[in-house]
């Protein structure tokens, strides 16, 4: 598939970059590192990464926009499982158009795709596709690569982390050596305000009977701390290791965009279903969801927690 994906770039003079809404590290860089690399083999084609960025990834680089959609244009959608959670694309209006994906399938909806459900992060694929096509590839291109396979692995914490994670990793390290304590603050570096909004998650956050820990973020207490509406979903790994939970959720309100945005992680549990049917997805025990009320929201949390009751009972959890 890699060979097909390669002639299809080759052969259109504009090519999109897509992602899924909601932007992370991992579909951020991995657009960008596609669109650089591209760049750098095929001087001549028009490349595009189009939509929402948020102020936090600006160290990923800058976004495009786009008014319209040229002519003989190539769609590349990155890191999105589904047609409903591609942001600021329109694929009706692309003569081709491409997944690659480490999600697990959910639909599909463009002409071409590569999916690898055990891969790291979208960030991974897009390591092996450029070294195997032998795309031009700089500095700035393997930075990006290596954040966002950083930030989606969570530091190689996760069981997604295979010998290839590791290899891949190997050789973008020998072939452009790069400052990892430099590149994690860009990472992890976050103001007092986060910090303090990660204090208010933990001494509000309600633990069900059977193990959903769950928070509501308001746009009062959104404003309070004075922080992002996206910024409590991005905290959402630094309560993986808390003993009494086995499913972790941030609930936020995104005044703004009027919406009731849903951070979901699990420590067994399956939850990525769950997450589907609340308008999102995701990975089995990392997802994300989007709601129009509160109430929607615990609607939610009611069945996650009883996806955790019926885990309970047919687990014997270990220590």
């Amino acid at each position: 598939m890699y060979k097909k994906i390669y002639r299809a770039i080759k052969k259109y003079p504009n090519i999109v970059i897509a992602r899924h809404i909601g932007v992370d590290p991992d579909a951020m860089a991995s657009q960008i590192a596609l669109k650089e690399a591209i760049e750098l083999t095929f001087p001549t084609k028009h490349v595009y990464a189009v939509g929402n960025g948020s102020v936090k990834f600006n160290y990923l680089g800058k976004l495009d926009k786009l008014d319209e959609v040229p002519k003989d244009a190539l769609l590349i959608v990155l890191d999105t499982p589904d047609r409903k959670r591609v942001d600021a694309a329109n694929l009706d209006q692309y003569d081709c158009r491409i997944k690659i994906d480490h999600h697990p399938f959910v639909e599909k909806f463009t002409d071409l795709e590569y999916i690898d459900d055990t891969s790291s992060s979208t960030c991974e694929i897009i390591m092996d596709f450029l070294l195997q096509e032998k795309f031009k590839i700089d500095q700035k291109v393997a930075e990006k690569l290596f954040l966002g396979l950083a930030s989606d692995s969570n530091r190689f914490l996760y069981n997604n982390c295979t010998s290839r994670t590791f290899q891949l990793t190997s050789v973008y390290l020998e072939k452009f050596p790069m400052n990892l304590q430099k590149l994690y603050q860009k990472l992890y570096m976050r103001p007092m305000a986060e910090v303090r909004l990660q204090g208010y998650i933990s001494e509000n956050m309600t633990i069900t009977d059977h193990g959903v820990g769950y928070v509501k973020v308001t746009s009062d207490i959104i404003n309070k701390y004075q922080v992002d509406s996206a910024s409590s979903g991005n905290m959402i790994n630094n309560f993986n290791y808390i003993e009494e939970l086995l499913v972790w959720v941030t609930i936020t309100e995104d005044a703004k965009n009027n919406v009731i945005r849903i951070n979901i992680r699990s420590r067994g549990p399956e939850i990525n279903f769950i997450a589907e049917k609340y308008n999102g997805g995701g990975h089995k025990f990392a997802s994300g969801a989007r709601v129009a009320t509160f109430d929607e929201a615990m609607e939610l949390v009611d069945d996650l927690d009883q996806v955790c009751e019926t885990y309970l009972k047919n687990h014997t959890i270990k220590e």
